[in-house]
C-alpha cells in the first residue's frame, strides 16, 4: 500500500509540476503530510515531508529539464544567472525550516499556496510589463513567431534569492513564482520560462537537500520510492507541455491550490 502511495504521489506530482513549471513540491509535501498516516501508517514531520520532496524535486527536474533541453527550449544563460542567488536561498530556505513549528508552517504553506493560486488565476490577463531590460533576447517558436525578451541584473538576482529562499523552506520547487515573473516582468515565451525554471529548479533543488540532509531531514526511503514514478512524470508533464494546451488543467491546479492552501490554513490556525 505505502509503494502505491508513493507512486501515485511522485507521478501525480511530477506530472502535474512539470506541466506548468511549478517542481511538484506543492502536491508531494500536503500529500505526505495529510496523507501520510492513511497510507503508511506513521505520522510524517513536516521537515522530512519538506527535505523529501525537496530530494525528489531533484529528479523531477532533471528529467524535466532534459526533456526540454531537446526540445531546444532551456535558456541556459539567464537560468544560470537566476542560479547565482537561488542556490544560496534554497541552502537558507532548508536551514530555516528547523526553526518553524508545525502549526505555524502550516499556516505560511497555507498562504503561499492561496498567493500561489492568485498567481495562476492573474497570469492570463495580466499583461507583461513594457519595459526596456539592459539584456535583449530573442527566441523563434516552431511556429516562426519571433518573441522578444529580456532581464537586468539586479531584478534577475533579486527573484533567484526570492524564490530560492522560499523553495528551501516549503520544499516546493518555486516555478509557480519563477514563471509568473519571468513572463510578466521580464516577457519570456511561457515555454521558455517554464523550461528555464525547471533547470533552475533542479540546481536549487541540488543545493537545498543538500542542508537538509546534513539536518537528518531527509527520508532516503521515501525519495527511493517516489523517485522512479517522479522521473516518468517530469517526462511526461514535459512531453505534454509541448502538445497539449494547458487552460484546463490550469484551473484545476487553481482549484486544488484553494482548497489545499484553505484547508492548511484552518488546521494551522486551529492548532496555533
Amino acid at each position: 500500500m505505502s509503494l502505491l502511495f508513493y507512486a501515485a504521489v511522485g507521478l501525480v506530482a511530477a506530472t502535474l509540476g512539470s506541466l506548468v513549471g511549478l517542481g511538484g513540491g506543492v502536491i508531494i509535501v500536503p500529500a505526505l503530510v495529510y496523507l501520510g498516516p492513511v497510507f503508511v501508517g506513521a505520522e510524517i514531520s513536516v521537515a522530512t515531508a519538506v527535505g523529501t520532496s525537496l530530494a525528489v524535486l531533484i529528479f523531477t527536474a532533471l528529467s524535466s529539464t532534459m526533456t526540454f533541453v531537446k526540445q531546444g527550449r532551456v535558456d541556459f544563460k539567464s537560468g544560470w544567472l537566476f542560479f547565482i542567488t537561488c542556490g544560496p536561498g534554497a541552502m537558507l530556505g532548508s536551514y530555516t525550516t528547523q526553526f518553524v513549528d508545525a502549526a505555524s508552517f502550516q499556516l505560511y504553506f497555507g498562504l503561499f499556496m492561496l498567493v500561489m493560486a492568485l498567481l495562476l488565476v492573474l497570469r492570463d490577463y495580466i499583461k507583461p510589463l513594457n519595459v526596456q531590460w539592459r539584456v535583449k533576447k530573442q527566441y523563434t517558436d516552431p511556429e516562426g513567431l519571433v518573441h522578444n525578451y529580456g532581464y537586468s541584473f539586479v531584478p534577475a538576482l533579486f527573484i533567484g534569492l526570492a524564490v530560492g529562499f522560499i523553495s528551501g523552506l516549503f520544499g516546493v520547487g518555486g516555478g509557480s513564482l519563477f514563471v509568473p515573473a519571468m513572463v510578466l516582468l521580464f516577457r519570456y515565451p511561457p515555454h521558455i520560462a517554464t523550461a528555464t525554471s525547471m533547470f533552475v529548479i533542479f540546481l536549487a533543488s541540488i543545493m537545498g537537500t543538500i542542508t537538509h540532509l546534513s539536518l537528518g531531514e531527509v527520508d532516503l526511503w521515501m525519495v527511493i520510492c517516489l523517485a522512479p514514478s517522479a522521473l516518468l512524470g517530469g517526462w511526461l508533464g514535459a512531453k505534454i507541455a509541448s502538445a497539449l494546451s494547458t487552460k484546463k488543467l490550469m484551473w484545476v491546479l487553481r482549484i486544488t491550490f484553494l482548497l489545499v492552501a484553505a484547508k492548511m490554513i484552518w488546521e494551522g490556525i486551529r492548532a496555533a
